[in-house]
C-alpha cells in the first residue's frame, strides 16, 4: 500500500499532544512545525487519523512541497505534482483555501487561481481531456505558503475535525472541541481522577475528559470528505477504523466528572451535549456558581475556561471574579488547578503564582494556560514509614 505524508494542521501551543497521539497510533514523525504535526502512513492511516485523532484540526494528504517566488514558478511547480494519483477524470477539485506568511506571494485569491490552472493543464496531459465535468467525489485542495515554500495538500477531513457532532447547543464564546481535548491532555488528569470545571458553558470540557476517560474516538460518528476517494481509499478501511474505535470503547468506566455553571440554561445546554456525545451518565452537570465550589475529596483537578472580559465593560468584572477563583481554590485541599484565559492579571486576582503557563492561540486570542500544581496523591497500597 503507498505511503503518504499526512499533514496534521492543530492550535498553535499544542504540537507535543499531538505528536504523542499519533505516536500512539503507530505512525513515523516526519516533521513538527508551529501550529502543524508531518508523519508518514498508508490509507488506512488516514482513516485511523480522522477517527481517533483529539487534536488535530484536520487531516490532509501532502501532494507536494514545493518553492516558489513568481505565479509562473508556482504553476510549473504544482503541474509537477502527480495529481493524476490522487484525482480521478471526473473529480471535482478546487482550492477550498490559500494561506500565505512572510512570502513574495501574497494573494490568496491568485495563489488559488494559478494552483487549479496548473492542475487542470497537468490532468489534460495525463487523461488526454480538454475539459473535465468535475461531476465525481469531491478533492478540495489547500495551499499554505510561509517563507516561500508552499505545502500543497488534500483535504480527507471536510468539516473541521472539532465538529464531532455533539455540540447543538452552544455558550457564547465556547472553547472548541479539539482546544478543549488538548488542553486536558496537557494536564497530569486521568480518568481515576476528580475533575471538575466551575465555569462548563455548553459542558466543552467535561465531554471531551468523558470521551476520554471511556476511550470514544470523537471521529468515529461523523462523515469525512475522502470517504469518497475510492479511486485510492477503500471504503472497507474506514469501516475498519471505526470498527477498532468501537473495539476500544469502554461506556462502563468509573470516573468522576462535573459541570457546573451560573446560568441554568447553560448547564441545561451541556446535559443535551453530553446526550449527543453518549457520555451524559458520566458527567453531574449542575448550576452553581463559582462561589460555592467545594468537594470534600482530595487530589482533584480544575479544568476550565473562565471569561476573558474581551469587552471594556466586561473587564471590571473579572477583579471579582478571578479573586474569587483563587480563594474557592485554595480551600481545596491538594488540587490542582488548569485555566485558559487571556485576563493577563489571572494570576494576581487569584493570589497565587501558577506553577508555569503556556502560551496558546485560542482562534485569534492569545491566552495562556495557567497551571497551578498540586501535590500527586501517594501510590495505592503505600504504606507511610515511621
Amino acid at each position: 500500500m503507498d505511503k503518504f505524508k499526512i499533514v496534521t494542521p492543530c492550535h498553535f501551543g499544542v504540537e507535543s499532544v499531538l505528536k504523542r497521539e499519533i505516536t500512539d497510533l503507530g505512525y513515523d514523525i516526519v516533521q513538527v512545525e508551529d501550529g502543524r504535526v508531518t508523519f508518514e502512513g498508508d490509507a488506512l492511516a488516514v482513516c485511523r487519523a480522522n477517527v481517533f485523532l483529539r487534536t488535530a484540526e484536520r487531516v490532509m494528504i501532502q501532494v507536494g512541497r514545493v518553492k516558489a517566488t513568481t505565479y509562473d514558478q508556482l504553476f510549473e511547480a504544482v503541474k509537477a505534482l502527480d495529481w493524476q494519483k490522487f484525482i480521478p477524470v471526473d473529480g471535482k477539485f478546487w482550492v477550498k483555501k490559500a494561506g500565505t506568511v512572510k512570502s513574495k506571494l501574497f494573494s490568496p485569491s491568485d495563489i488559488q487561481r494559478i494552483v487549479k490552472k496548473a492542475i487542470v493543464e497537468k490532468l489534460k496531459m495525463e487523461y488526454h481531456e480538454s475539459w473535465f465535468a468535475e461531476d465525481g467525489a469531491e478533492y478540495p485542495i489547500r495551499v499554505f505558503f510561509y517563507k516561500d515554500e508552499a505545502i500543497i495538500a488534500l483535504d480527507t477531513s471536510g468539516e473541521s475535525l472539532h465538529k464531532r457532532g455533539y455540540r447543538k447547543n452552544t455558550s457564547k464564546a465556547p472553547i472548541s472541541e479539539t482546544l478543549a481535548a488538548a488542553l486536558i491532555m496537557l494536564t497530569p488528569w486521568n480518568k481515576d481522577r476528580i475533575l471538575v470545571d466551575p465555569f462548563c458553558g455548553c459542558g466543552t470540557f467535561p465531554i471531551e475528559a468523558a470521551m476520554i476517560a471511556a476511550n470514544i474516538a470523537p471521529g468515529m460518528n461523523r462523515e469525512f470528505t475522502a470517504e469518497n476517494w475510492t479511486n485510492f481509499i477503500d471504503k472497507k478501511l474506514w469501516y475498519k477504523a471505526v470498527n477498532e474505535a468501537y473495539d476500544i470503547m469502554n461506556e462502563d468506566v468509573d470516573t468522576d466528572i462535573q459541570g457546573y455553571d451560573i446560568d441554568p440554561e447553560m448547564v441545561e445546554f451541556a446535559r443535551k451535549n453530553a446526550q449527543l456525545a453518549g457520555v451524559d451518565h458520566l458527567i453531574h452537570f449542575q448550576a452553581r456558581p463559582v462561589s460555592k465550589l467545594s468537594h470534600s475529596k482530595k487530589y482533584g483537578f480544575i479544568i476550565t475556561n473562565p471569561p476573558y472580559g474581551e469587552r471594556l465593560e466586561e473587564k471590571k468584572a473579572l477583579v471579582p471574579l478571578y479573586t474569587e477563583i483563587g480563594k474557592r481554590y485554595k480551600a481545596l485541599d491538594s488540587w490542582s488547578a488548569f485555566i485558559i484565559t487571556s485576563y493577563e492579571d489571572a494570576e494576581k486576582d487569584m493570589g497565587i503564582k501558577a506553577t508555569k503557563n503556556r502560551k496558546i492561540y485560542n482562534g485569534m486570542i492569545k491566552t495562556y494556560f495557567y497551571q497551578f500544581m498540586g501535590p500527586k496523591p501517594p501510590k495505592k497500597g503505600k504504606v507511610n514509614e515511621k
